[in-house]
């Protein structure tokens, strides 16, 4: 086990035994949702992947130390700082950002990528989220970290797909350069995080928890080194209709341009014109797709946890 890494007892001893433990981000705590609604999600996604016996780790850096499976009183913590990064407030961690979060003792809430780097450090195989990062409309070379992470390492990612404010088809372009196999979980085509659909294939549809397994387990038993992308639709209750979202990210998207926002500040000022201009429909969304995913993520872990080591 890599000594930068403190684990909680809870998860140290759900490895040490084989159970199945899904990891947790922690930008949706810092960056991603208002408070209370962040603390009360972070708190319902761990609830969720229990009750689905499992073992929840929500991964942060608290004080320069990387945690796997930080406690509720921690997830406040970091829900109260917030996102402001020059009042001592929370950095944002990809890779990138880890050395500096724990070389100089700041708390971090890790990202896509960042997650998924510290899960494989801790040994862990499965990975719940709400969207992934991707390509920018309009901007082509403005690529997020998560793909690359995708690319180089071997974590299963469960997601509702790339945030459908993004270029959907330049990202799946993306993945497939970086060799990540897309699987549609009871699905043919791209979920568009919002909406159930982009009209976008996938690689593979899977229906069963122990079908992504198999892969995931395939994968490494070949030593290819990538991650593998499993997107899953939100549920149909609380999707939002494809022109409904569209509708709202183009009008979002206009004001960023008539703004001047540019780079890393594009995407949290889109989300919340969307957010605005769905009145709140997409916040909805949002949180089934990450409770839904969680879910799903519990199952393939369990189902993981059950296969031979690669």
């Amino acid at each position: 086990m890599n000594t930068a890494l403190r684990l909680s007892d809870e998860v140290a001893a759900a490895i040490m035994a084989g159970s199945p433990v899904v990891a947790l981000e922690s930008t949706l705590i810092t960056h991603g949702l208002p408070y209370p609604t962040n603390v009360e999600t972070a708190l319902a996604l761990e609830a969720t992947i229990r009750a689905a016996d499992a073992v929840p780790a929500t991964i942060a850096v608290i004080k320069g130390r990387i945690t796997v499976g930080i406690s509720q009183q921690e997830i406040e913590l970091l829900a109260g700082l917030g996102q402001d990064e020059a009042n001592n407030g929370v950095r944002k961690c990809s890779r990138r950002d880890l050395p500096i979060a724990v070389g100089l003792r700041q708390h971090g809430a890790t990202t896509v990528a960042g997650t998924m780097i510290v899960a494989h450090m801790a040994g862990l195989k499965v990975f719940a989220t709400g969207g992934i990062g991707g390509v920018h409309r309009g901007h082509p070379h403005d690529i997020s970290a998560d793909l690359i992470e995708l690319g180089r390492t071997p974590i299963t990612v469960v997601c509702a797909g790339a945030k459908s404010i993004l270029d959907l088809p330049l990202t799946l372009e993306v993945l497939e350069t970086q060799g990540v196999p897309v699987l549609g979980f009871g699905t043919d085509t791209l979920p568009a995080f919002f909406s159930r659909t982009s009209g976008l294939p996938i690689d593979q549809r899977v229906d069963t928890p122990e079908q992504v397994a198999a892969i995931a387990h395939t994968r490494d038993q070949l030593g290819l080194g990538h991650g593998t992308l499993v997107t899953v639709p939100v549920p149909e209750a609380d999707a939002l209709p494809v022109d409904v979202a569209e509708a709202a990210i183009n009008g979002a998207l206009r004001l960023a341009a008539e703004a001047g926002v540019t780079g890393k500040d594009v995407t949290p000022f889109v989300l919340a014109k969307v957010l605005e201009l769905t009145g709140g429909r997409s916040q909805t969304a949002n949180i089934a797709a990450l409770k839904h995913n969680a879910h799903v993520a519990a199952q393939i872990a369990r189902a993981a946890a059950g296969m031979p080591a690669a």
